[in-house]
């Protein structure tokens, strides 16, 4: 079975990424917190118990002035014994921030956000990375599905490598895209890597 990595590698040759359709996935039916709660068997002891612990008491509502139910928070750019880079992805993101690193470490994308009103299911975070205009990168990471928090809850993309070498030194520009499986888009924006021979 191929993993996210051979997907990207397939989408960067110019093949076609496999949809949902293609690999059996069906789209579950959106429901809300009543409605789930209610269709729980209440006489089923074990069931309670898992769908308390699932479902918050009462509504939770974060931003009661943002209708959205995800609100994206931070992008942290991870790279083990530095400090993190990040996005504040609540402000002004017209001036697509830079970060330098240097090449051939490896890193993650820590993406931080949170949910309200209603149960979000099939998260993605979709990410497209071009060089001088040729797409030289493109993944989807399955975020999964949270039921509403007052906490920030976050997701992690895997370890990845940054291209090394003077070939691979350069800037490359970033398109990052929150959605989920019915293609709702959360957020997106972009930004940029300069790849550098040291820090």
């Amino acid at each position: 079975m191929a993993d996210d990595n051979d997907s990207a590698a397939a989408v960067a040759d110019g093949a076609e990424a496999p949809t949902d359709e293609d690999l059996g996935y069906k789209t579950p039916e959106q429901k809300t917190l009543d409605e789930i709660v209610s269709s729980a068997n209440t006489e089923d002891d074990a069931m309670k118990d898992y769908t308390k612990k699932l479902l918050p008491e009462g509504s939770v509502v974060v931003d009661a002035n943002n209708p959205s139910s995800v609100i994206l928070k931070k992008l942290a750019f991870e790279v083990e014994g530095r400090d993190d880079l990040e996005i504040d992805l609540t402000g002004d993101l017209s001036t697509k921030p830079k970060f330098d690193i240097k090449e051939g470490i490896k890193f993650k994308i820590r993406i931080d956000f949170m949910v309200q009103r209603e149960i979000v299911t099939g998260l993605k975070y979709v990410q497209k990375t071009s060089r001088m205009g040729v797409t030289v990168d493109k993944m989807s990471h399955m975020v999964g599905s949270y039921a509403p928090k007052k906490e920030v809850q976050s997701y992690t993309t895997p370890v990845e490598d940054a291209p090394g070498g003077i070939t691979g030194r350069g800037t490359y520009h970033v398109y990052s895209l929150f959605t989920d499986d019915d293609k709702k888009e959360y957020l997106k924006w972009e930004w940029y890597i300069n790849i550098k021979k040291d820090w």
